[in-house]
């Protein structure tokens, strides 16, 4: 068989091939949902992407006999080694053909180049951010992904066991029916922590989420949330500006409920959207000169069936004390008027038994396990038997 050919991306060619490696790849994966062509070419520009101030990334992309079979990006987050004493070098959109000489020389790839940085290990996927897609699927290959998360063929956990890699950690995603009530215990608690905490749930305009400070206070709360999460790294201003005006145009914000205190300090926030998976596919991650019109007629009409709770963060003193049902309570009558007959959550950690534990009510299902896996370079730098070069 010929050799397996790894290029560091610089070429516009190799761009168009790094972005449609995935057409073979998924061509028959009916759960597959493409990535927006125009956010993967903006990862690579300084002036779109904010996280390369503070990261080193580097793409490669797997050719044999001159086609394209694999892509992968390694990445090294400065603030997020800092922030957790490690050397890592990240590796990102993953993508191969079923062969492991394909996969093992990408992966060799981002670890040689890693270990020139002076990394001593190799994790992923994991993106440059915690608002970035993350962990490799494991299970659940039959159930359609979404935006935000990663989607793989089941052949590929394999890959990465037989390179030598291993779980650090797994997500899980939280499936639930919506009710008919809100559940007797979020009505209760939502009565309480309005009454006796003077908590309230505002609806944001556009108006005040981009002129009148409320970016800064969003991105303050989820930097106080999140960062003893695993991997995460504070987002900066630069950051946050970027991320609402690059989905502002995606949300409804009547499904964006923020609780206040009495003090008008932005406490908690959910992110849900209508699901757009189904538009995102007839697209086909072109947003020209159709994929506009399948976003809007989904998400202005809510033509789908879920929705998707991208995410929900509560201050870490207010953590424990009942918040999230004011966010239940609110968002349950909304959901009922939108037709939404499900919902399902981003990716959470196994371990973070809080978060878990408060779906309880919403009898959850548990669905599309992903796993973050590494392992220290000394051991993968090399593959002897491996058929494949390096340019």
């Amino acid at each position: 068989m010929s050799k397996v050919e790894v290029k560091k991306m610089v070429t516009r060619q190799q761009l168009h091939d790094f972005i449609h490696v995935t057409d073979d790849i998924y061509r028959h994966t009916s759960q597959y949902v493409p990535d927006i062509e125009s956010e993967t070419r903006a990862l690579f520009d300084t002036r779109k992407n904010p996280g390369l101030e503070f990261s080193d990334i580097m793409p490669f992309v797997a050719y044999r006999d001159g086609k394209a079979v694999g892509r992968i990006i390694g990445i090294i987050n400065r603030k997020a080694n800092k922030r957790w004493q490690t050397r890592n070098v990240r590796f990102s959109m993953i993508e191969f053909v079923d062969d492991e000489a394909v996969s093992h020389a990408l992966l060799d790839a981002v670890a040689r180049w890693g270990a020139a940085q002076g990394m001593d290990r190799l994790q992923g996927p994991m993106g440059i951010t915690d608002f970035d897609k993350e962990g490799m699927l494991v299970e659940d290959f039959h159930l359609t992904g979404s935006m935000n998360t990663i989607y793989n063929p089941d052949y590929y956990p394999r890959h990465m066991e037989a390179y030598g890699l291993t779980k650090e950690v797994d997500w899980v995603q939280i499936r639930i029916q919506i009710p008919d009530e809100i559940p007797a215990r979020y009505a209760r608690t939502a009565a309480y922590v309005k009454e006796q905490m003077g908590l309230r749930v505002k609806k944001l305009t556009r108006i005040e989420l981009l002129h009148d400070g409320y970016i800064k206070k969003v991105f303050d709360l989820l930097n106080a949330a999140y960062e003893p999460i695993f991997g995460f790294s504070k987002m900066s201003t630069k950051q946050a500006d970027d991320f609402v005006k690059k989905y502002i145009h995606l949300i409804d914000l009547q499904l964006i409920p923020v609780i206040l205190n009495q003090q008008d300090e932005v406490v908690g926030i959910a992110v849900t959207i209508g699901s757009i998976n189904n538009a995102l596919q007839k697209a086909k991650g072109r947003l020209w000169p159709l994929g506009w019109y399948h976003l809007l007629r989904a998400l202005k009409w809510h033509h789908e069936d879920h929705a998707e709770m991208l995410l929900i963060a509560v201050r870490p003193d207010y953590q424990g004390m009942g918040v999230n049902a004011l966010f239940f309570d609110d968002l349950i009558p909304v959901y009922q008027q939108y037709g939404f007959r499900w919902a399902e959550t981003g990716p959470q950690l196994e371990n973070n038994v809080r978060e878990l534990t408060q779906w309880k009510p919403l009898k959850p299902e548990t669905v599309k396990r992903r796993r973050c896996y590494s392992g220290e370079l000394g051991a993968k730098l090399s593959h002897p038997s491996s058929n494949h070069e390096l340019h």
